[in-house]
């Protein structure tokens, strides 16, 4: 049926309790709230599928114009429950009619359809137990069609299909965004990060100059470079990563300058076999005013991206968001050991890499060099 008054309806839904009744126990009741709202606590809403009884609230105080923060308060219910429930069950023309939706979601509980990883215990465990361990659902995905477990061997499952899970699914009750990448509570599209102003580097040769080889990633020895900084200290994070192998270093600094850069490029430099170092890529950051010294020292060459275009260095910062997830913006670089800035960086070297066909950087580079990296 359907209410056609604001009046409040003294009515019975089967052990609901009554708007508007006195308490049984002394306490104070809400009579003088709008609509004579439901005493807070009387029971457990959380996790409990919507009744008809509150569909029917719903359609009443939507056709009174309340706001879905309003309704869903009244209902004590959090707001993002009926904004699911009327994105589901609204009819076609607009309208939302609580028999109508209260019909649809008894049709949906009754179908046998249930989401694969809610079905397959086996699949689901590995899937989270990777998410936890860092993994992306792509690289999760991937590395179960590639190289699969034993556990999984003849198991598939997409990575659309894990993220929908996470977002959507049972696995929204799980909290398992803050594993992903960017820990967004809800589903966007990612943005672009500002890059540094020119600080009038000297002995610059613009990214455009850079070889032909250096975009199609076939060739192993051009790397990004950048710096993952914090307010909390001076001290910060040099980063280096190689385009073809996705290899990366990671050495924390005690500040930004150009020296300190200067010093754990020379580092690694010479502590990798000849060759490993072809070009460097910088941003117009002033930590990498320095680079034409290792050009004459080393035979390097360096390139700059144009301002305000990091993304000609894209490699290195998704890089540098990957970090964020270890050591999130704020973390004092300073407090942080060396052996976890270690830990952090082998996380990153053994992931498996949809580029790589699901191998790790790891893998790759000793493939290529023959060599193992400490």
């Amino acid at each position: 049926f359907y209410f056609h008054t604001l009046t409040p309806v003294k009515t019975v839904f089967g052990n609901r309790p009554i708007l508007n009744a006195p308490p049984t126990d002394g306490s104070k009741t809400s009579a003088d709230c709008p609509l004579g709202q439901i005493q807070r606590g009387w029971w457990p809403m959380r996790g409990q599928p919507l009744t008809l009884y509150e569909r029917e609230k719903i359609e009443l105080h939507l056709r009174g114009r309340w706001s879905i923060r309003q309704i869903a308060k009244m209902l004590h219910r959090d707001h993002s429950v009926l904004v699911r429930e009327l994105q589901r069950n609204t009819d076609k023309d607009g309208t939302y009619r609580s028999a109508r939706a209260h019909a649809k979601a008894l049709g949906r509980a009754r179908s046998p359809h249930r989401r694969k990883l809610d079905r397959d215990d086996a699949l689901r465990n590995h899937v989270v137990r990777q998410l936890v361990a860092g993994w992306s659902p792509e690289q999760v995905a991937g590395r179960i069609k590639n190289r699969p477990e034993s556990q999984v061997i003849g198991s598939h499952v997409c990575h659309e299909t894990i993220y929908r899970w996470i977002y959507e699914g049972e696995g929204r009750f799980m909290g398992l965004y803050q594993y992903l990448p960017r820990r967004h509570k809800k589903r966007r599209a990612t943005g672009c990060r500002k890059s540094r102003k020119d600080k009038g580097i000297l002995y610059m040769t613009p990214v455009i100059y850079r070889p032909e080889e250096v975009e199609e990633k076939q060739v192993f020895g051009h790397w990004e470079s950048d710096s993952v900084v914090s307010r909390a200290s001076h001290a910060a994070l040099s980063v280096q990563r190689e385009r073809s192998c996705h290899l990366t270093l990671i050495t924390r600094m005690p500040d930004m300058t150009a020296e300190s850069t200067e010093a754990v490029l020379r580092g690694h430099i010479e502590s990798l076999p000849h060759g490993t170092f072809t070009t460097i890529t910088f941003d117009r950051g002033g930590e990498g005013a320095h680079h034409y010294k290792l050009r004459m020292d080393y035979g390097i060459d360096t390139y700059h991206c144009d301002p305000y275009c990091s993304w000609q260095k894209g490699a290195v910062e998704n890089t540098n968001g990957l970090i964020r997830r270890f050591f999130p913006k704020g973390t004092d670089f300073s407090l942080i050991s060396d052996h976890d800035i270690y830990v952090v960086q082998e996380k990153l070297n053994n992931r498996p890499r949809k580029t790589l066909g699901y191998k790790t950087p790891r893998e790759v580079y000793q493939e290529l060099t023959g060599q193992v990296v400490h």
